[in-house]
């Protein structure tokens, strides 16, 4: 990583954007010697060295009704007005890129519901629900990848995006079936964990509910979902990020190998830090937008392996950090 001058100023980002401005939409020749010329990229470490996981996302299907009934039985709740959410970097540095929620109780400020309180019930007669799906496996997936489209009963689609979280510790749900002995570490994909829950239903329900964190949501419009810095995702660009450690808006490179190929083949891919996940942490660790449908469902579902990333930052800087 770079120093914090190395980082740049704002006026030499600005002047980088003013600079893409030219680039004619689909000449790779030209971004590829915009990049070039313009960044310098920086190979990012941690304590462990500097290879870290890469894991996939995408934009699932689901099946819904604005109105409950018999087969439309499991809400989608939106950000409730009693959900206190705190930046703790505003307090102190130390904290930076570290968030806490919760809601007053009288006096005290305590944790807010978890995912068992509000599935048994704590948030009913609050008018909350957004929409109702048919599938309980679907919306806690729908949680897992923060955004989604449902189809309605007449065929049309609404999409729903991510508007915050109750603030409880994310629980990896895999890695809770690996302590229990149910399927070793290897074999943890979002499919194979699917399937399961599919053959236990009343297991999964309690497996589900380990993972206490809990997402609300809003309706969006637009042509894709949209990410943490506020603008429409890009499949096969978009990367989420730790913002602890990464800015927004910055070029990433990211190499590390694409899922479900034989022989393995490498992901080599520029994209943009634009988003951030609940089980984003750390100085390398990403997750790659596939994009939506089952073709990127079955490449996120599978993506799980090792890789390394680079922050490119303004070329400027590095030359000229005072400037």
């Amino acid at each position: 990583m770079g120093s914090l001058a190395e980082m740049g100023r704002v006026s030499q980002w600005v002047s980088i954007c003013d600079d893409a401005n030219v680039i004619r939409p689909g000449n790779e020749t030209e971004a590829r010697y915009f990049f070039e010329t313009r960044f310098v990229a920086y190979r990012v470490s941690h304590n462990q060295g500097n290879t870290g996981l890469i894991t996939g996302y995408y934009e699932p299907d689901l099946r819904g009704s604005w109105t409950a009934d018999s087969r439309y039985r499991f809400p989608l709740y939106a950000l409730p007005k009693d959900l206190i959410s705190s930046d703790l970097g505003s307090f102190d540095d130390k904290w930076k890129g570290e968030r806490i929620a919760g809601r007053m109780d009288d006096s005290r400020y305590v944790p807010y519901y978890s995912r068992a309180e509000i599935e048994q019930g704590a948030l009913r007669g609050r008018q909350l629900e957004i929409i109702w799906v048919d599938n309980a496996i679907d919306s806690f997936f729908l949680h897992i990848q923060g955004s989604g489209r449902v189809t309605l009963p007449d065929g049309t689609h609404v999409r729903i995006g991510y508007a915050g979280r109750n603030g409880r510790r994310y629980t990896a749900v895999g890695r809770e079936l690996v302590a229990a002995g149910v399927m070793p570490l290897a074999d943890v994909t979002m499919p194979s964990i699917r399937a399961w829950m599919e053959e236990h239903p009343v297991a999964a329900q309690a497996l589900m509910r380990k993972n206490k964190s809990f997402v609300f949501f809003r309706v969006i419009k637009g042509e894709g979902p949209i990410g943490a810095q506020g603008v429409v995702l890009t499949p096969r660009r978009s990367i989420a990020v730790d913002r602890k450690y990464w800015p927004l808006g910055a070029p990433v490179w990211m190499d590390t190998t694409d899922p479900g190929t034989r022989p393995v083949a490498p992901l080599r891919r520029l994209g943009v830090a634009q988003d951030t996940g609940s089980a984003i942490k750390g100085a390398v660790r990403a997750d790659y937008f596939w994009g939506h449908g089952n073709a990127a469902g079955v490449k996120a579902g599978t993506m799980k392996g090792r890789g390394q990333l680079y922050m490119l930052l303004p070329r400027t800087a590095a030359t000229n950090p005072l400037s």
